[in-house]
């Protein structure tokens, strides 16, 4: 749970950056790629992700603009990457100049649960590094090389002078 808006700030700056870099890498022929038949795509997993910023975002009183999950899943990957990297600036833009630190305590009631401000914010970080490692997995199925996040992927290993693990 985050209690202070800066510390939110700080992690959503090096997660957001780390989720815009996978996106930046996708294609437009990985958006249609599927763990099994009647799974997500790999687009519809990607939008789900930029949905998911203005979603939580503005269910916990921020204002500011971003997709709904009425909008149409888009055929370019250029396109979600775009409105991933628009979507996560302005929340914390929004946070920025919508809050204070006391505001993270006040709670909010958002699926059904009571939560408050600052582990909502938690949960949307979290949220999309779950969805983002299920988009690498996807990724390497569809042939596009997976960039690093915390270290370097293992396509990136060479780079570094090591070997690839097996």
């Amino acid at each position: 749970m985050f209690t202070k808006v800066n510390d939110f700030l700080q992690e959503w700056g090096n997660e957001s950056q780390a989720t815009h870099k996978i996106l930046k890498a996708l294609t437009d022929a990985s958006l249609q790629q599927k763990v099994y038949d009647q799974g997500r795509t790999l687009g519809r997993i990607a939008w789900h992700i930029v949905v998911s910023v203005g979603e939580m975002g503005q269910g916990t009183g921020l204002s500011f603009e971003a997709p709904g999950e009425k909008d149409a899943v888009p055929t370019s990957a250029q396109a979600i990457a775009a409105a991933y990297e628009k979507s996560a600036s302005a929340l914390a833009a929004a946070l920025q100049a919508q809050w204070n630190d006391a505001r993270l305590q006040e709670e909010i009631e958002l699926y059904g649960e009571k939560w408050t401000r600052g582990f909502t914010l938690n949960v949307l970080i979290k949220h999309e590094i779950h969805h983002r490692a299920q988009l690498t997995v996807l990724m390497r199925q569809a042939g596009v090389k997976v960039p690093g996040i915390y270290g370097p992927a293992r396509e990136e290993w060479s780079a570094y002078g090591a070997p690839a693990a097996e």
